[in-house]
């Protein structure tokens, strides 16, 4: 089952179709059900059943979030596993065409029509919400494998990650036993070329077969004693185009920071929704669209419009040190050292927050466990 988090086919959504036609024409036989961004969902049986499920918008930087509301509302649910549950998901479906994936949406499933190639879901939700409504309610018991992108930008390093909406689906399918490969393409060139586009798909499907023959063991997974998730970070360059291709390495996460993400706004009367990302920044963020506005209301929610707005914040980071780092301050073997050098990135993953054992007494029996105070 494909998923992303960038939507359906478009400017910000450009890898996807690809990589669903790449995996049902070349790989195998594959049908695809588009209903949330940043999802792949495959059934792997003779002949691949592909269904994809995407959200039906950008949902980018939410990360494992389960619901969506507009983000200038007080009662925004936080990144992580969130829950709004007041709110309502609904869906339509998607028809993707021939060359580029454009196609016409429906409320009701309906008969291919001619030049359609599939019949996608799109969802209203975040990413890891449109990978379980999927999972358990869409296809319940027959999907095996979730791939989650491909996203438009990298998603190496922890700072990226734990923002992640393609991470965050992933996440969501492994917390469900089912097993999930992250994958995302690294923005270099500005913009990317689009012969590269083919190669890359090429790459992480070769990926993608690798990883469902030869998944690894981890005693601590949640799933049989294998490893819960990957997350693939394949970079945009032009060395795709050589005949042999870029390396491709087995990596640890590089931890790092960021620092701040929002800027005030000191107009009261402002009223722009867009996000200020710059145009060379993090290619996660990149080009984000117009947050939605309240139907009948403005961009600071219930703030009354004869109030002066003095706690009024803008998405305005600077990527630059996470993107750009010198190569000497990257730990060597971590995702983040791999893009720098222009080779691809495995990185096996668990569905936790990991805990630090910070005393030894923390593994002992349990008369030592407890703490006095």
């Amino acid at each position: 089952m494909p998923k992303n988090d960038d939507g359906p086919p478009g400017p910000q959504s450009p890898y996807i179709y690809g990589l669903y036609r790449h995996l049902t024409t070349n790989l195998s036989k594959l049908s695809v059900n588009p209903a949330c961004m940043k999802m792949l969902v495959f059934n792997m049986q003779p002949g691949w059943d592909v269904k994809v499920v995407v959200p039906s918008s950008q949902k980018s930087w939410i990360g494992e979030s389960k619901q969506s509301c507009p983000s200038s509302r007080a009662d925004a649910p936080l990144a992580g596993n969130a829950f709004h549950i007041q709110e309502i998901t609904r869906g339509r479906y998607y028809y993707p065409k021939e060359p580029d994936g454009m196609g016409e949406v429906s409320s009701a499933s309906r008969p291919l029509s001619e030049g359609e190639v599939a019949e996608w879901v799109l969802l209203d939700g975040t990413p890891a919400t449109c990978t379980n409504i999927a999972l358990h309610n869409l296809y319940p018991g027959t999907i095996d494998l979730v791939i989650s992108g491909p996203n438009l930008g990298r998603n190496s390093s922890a700072a990226l990650a734990m923002s992640s909406g393609t991470i965050g689906a992933a996440m969501s399918s492994a917390l469900s036993q089912i097993r999930s490969v992250a994958i995302s393409y690294g923005t270099v060139l500005h913009t990317t070329p689009n012969e590269l586009f083919g190669p890359a798909n090429i790459l992480s499907g070769q990926i993608i077969q690798y990883l469902w023959n030869n998944w690894g063991k981890d005693v601590g997974g949640i799933r049989n004693g294998e490893i819960d998730m990957y997350n693939v970070n394949v970079p945009m360059i032009m060395e795709l185009l050589n005949p042999e291709g870029i390396d491709v390495h087995w990596t640890h996460m590089w931890r790092n920071s960021y620092g701040r993400l929002f800027k005030a706004i000191s107009d009261p009367g402002a009223t722009s929704t867009t996000r200020d990302v710059p145009n060379k920044g993090q290619d996660v963020a990149r080009q984000y669209p117009a947050q939605q506005r309240e139907p009948g209301g403005d961009v600071e929610g219930d703030v009354s419009r004869d109030e002066p707005a003095t706690l009024v914040f803008k998405f305005s980071p600077d990527f630059q040190p996470l993107i750009t780092p010198s190569l000497g301050s990257l730990p060597v073997g971590s995702d983040g050292w791999a893009i720098a050098k222009g080779h691809a990135s495995i990185t096996p993953l668990r569905a936790c927050f990991a805990h630090v054992d910070h005393d030894p007494a923390a593994i002992g029996p349990e008369s030592l466990r407890i703490l006095k105070l």
